[in-house]
């Protein structure tokens, strides 16, 4: 920890205090715990993702329906980044805790499937997932390794093998509602935490941002981990505007008394 500065140990100490005394912990990950993995966010000044693209006009179901050529040409470089990335260690660090006990649930509101492939068990995906996907024609649903690979290298839009319509990856966009079993799963477990880390999200989306407000209404801890404030920031225990793979491992290492 001695990169930090006083104040951040501080914290730091302070958080891995609650973890320890938690009964109940629930993580709500956002696009910054994936931009050390090279995954770009959303809203970050010249290099998130809507910098240079209007969201309504690349990432909504109306763009989709109607023009998917629009929607697979700006989703390209993103599948290629995912594709390319691999968890950092603040992914990791979340497995350590869960494999300790101390970690109930990760509710994610990303599609990179970083959290699983760093070994995660619990994760609840709210935004949908790369995984797999889905025929807008005759529903079918497929695993993303047959379609998605030959999409980032050819810019080919993946068809149905069965009626040859456009399979929609299983993702969410503007103006779909979430997946309704995740959704309630979400809602679960912020009523029923005790402490809840947000860890590199703005809270700027709803309705996934208002968990957190759940999880303080019904009195449980919250640690907010993001390199900005949020408007919950006020309601926090504890707020670090650290980069969270440094962060998140330091902490995972105080709670688990590896850091010597």
């Amino acid at each position: 920890m001695t990169s930090f500065s006083g104040q951040t140990i501080e914290a730091i100490d302070y958080a891995a205090e609650l973890i320890k005394n938690s009964r109940h912990i629930v993580a709500l990950t956002g696009a910054g715990i994936s931009t050390a993995s090279g995954i770009p966010d959303f809203r970050s000044e010249g290099t998130g993702l809507w910098a240079k693209d209007e969201p309504l006009e690349v990432a909504s179901q109306i763009t989709f329906r109607t023009h998917p050529e629009d929607f697979f040409t700006w989703f390209r470089p993103l599948v290629t980044s995912i594709f390319e990335s691999k968890p950092n260690p603040a992914h990791l660090a979340l497995v350590e805790l869960e494999q300790n006990d101390k970690l109930h649930a990760i509710i994610t509101q990303n599609i990179d499937i970083l959290h699983q492939k760093s070994g995660a068990t619990h994760v609840i995906k709210l935004h949908g997932t790369l995984a797999t996907l889905t025929c807008t024609q005759c529903y079918q649903q497929y695993n993303y390794q047959p379609y998605l690979p030959p999409f980032v290298e050819t810019g080919k839009i993946p068809h149905c093998p069965k009626c040859q319509a456009v399979l929609k990856p299983d993702v969410i966009l503007f103006g779909e509602q979430l997946p309704q079993k995740a959704w309630r799963q979400a809602q679960i477990q912020a009523r029923q935490c005790d402490l809840m880390i947000v860890i590199g999200s703005s809270l700027e989306v709803l309705p996934a941002a208002g968990l957190p407000m759940q999880a303080v209404d019904r009195g449980a801890h919250l640690i907010i981990i993001n390199n900005s404030p949020t408007y919950l920031s006020v309601r926090a225990d504890i707020n670090l505007y650290e980069d969270v793979a440094q962060v998140i491992p330091a902490i995972v290492k105080r709670v688990l008394n590896h850091d010597g």
